[in-house]
């Protein structure tokens, strides 16, 4: 089971569902774990009767919230501490030094930090890492509403002393382009759609699922966001 981290402040919940829509999509098993401390997964993501903790399938992604650490979900459905998940991908939103460490996020081949340049996603998004042990590599995933060298200048700045090893490359999200109201309507209405996102949305998802698989072609994933496109 490949698990990643998306670290941050920032709201990751419809950016982990659409990631998840498209690997279930090409048939991976997914769960998405919400391990933040506002939980925002509960109040999004329709659920008939939530309790403290729960999973739920919504869409063919289960989605695990309330869950502290890997060995409480395992415990919920009923398998051993020794036995693997039965996911193909486990991904994890985590705004707490907590969750880092309880998920081993540290170890992790690959993470997200997910942030804007507002000041609290920004420093209080670094603050969940300040008290790590250990170091932890990074790739950035930046909304911003125009791709500036200052900005990441800023957050890398804002880093220093940090034990973040940042990847050379980013991950940019358009602000401002119309992509928060269609994700707003796909909450109200309790659908994962990707036909009125933007172009470049779609292209990010792409590359962060590309990075996910990395044995699978881009065609693949655009054929899979296709077919979403198409409510097939």
């Amino acid at each position: 089971m490949k698990k990643i981290g998306f670290i941050g402040m920032y709201d990751k919940t419809d950016l982990l569902l659409n990631i998840a829509k498209i690997l279930t999509t090409m048939k991976k098993k997914v769960i998405v774990v919400d391990s933040t401390i506002m939980q925002k997964a509960k109040y999004v993501v329709p659920v008939i009767n939530p309790t403290v903790t729960y999973i739920t399938d919504f869409e063919d992604i289960d989605v695990a919230v309330g869950f502290k650490e890997e060995k409480e979900i395992k415990g919920y459905l009923g398998i051993s501490e020794k036995e693997d998940l039965p996911y193909d991908v486990m991904l994890i939103d985590a705004d707490n030094e907590e969750a880092i460490v309880n998920f081993e996020l540290t170890i992790n081949p690959k993470n997200y930090f997910v942030t804007s340049f507002d000041l609290y996603s920004l420093k209080r998004g670094l603050e969940i890492l300040s008290n790590l042990k250990s170091p932890i590599g990074l790739t950035k995933i930046l909304y911003t509403k125009e791709v500036l060298k200052e900005e990441d200048d800023y957050l890398n700045f804002l880093s220093l002393g940090y034990k973040i090893m940042w990847n050379e490359y980013r991950i940019y999200f358009p602000i401002e382009n119309g992509d928060w109201s269609v994700l707003a309507e796909n909450q109200r209405v309790a659908k994962i759609k990707f036909k009125k996102l933007s172009t470049q949305y779609k292209d990010s998802l792409v590359y962060i699922v590309s990075e996910i698989l990395n044995d699978t072609s881009e065609n693949q994933i655009r054929r899979a966001i296709k077919i979403i496109e198409r409510g097939v």
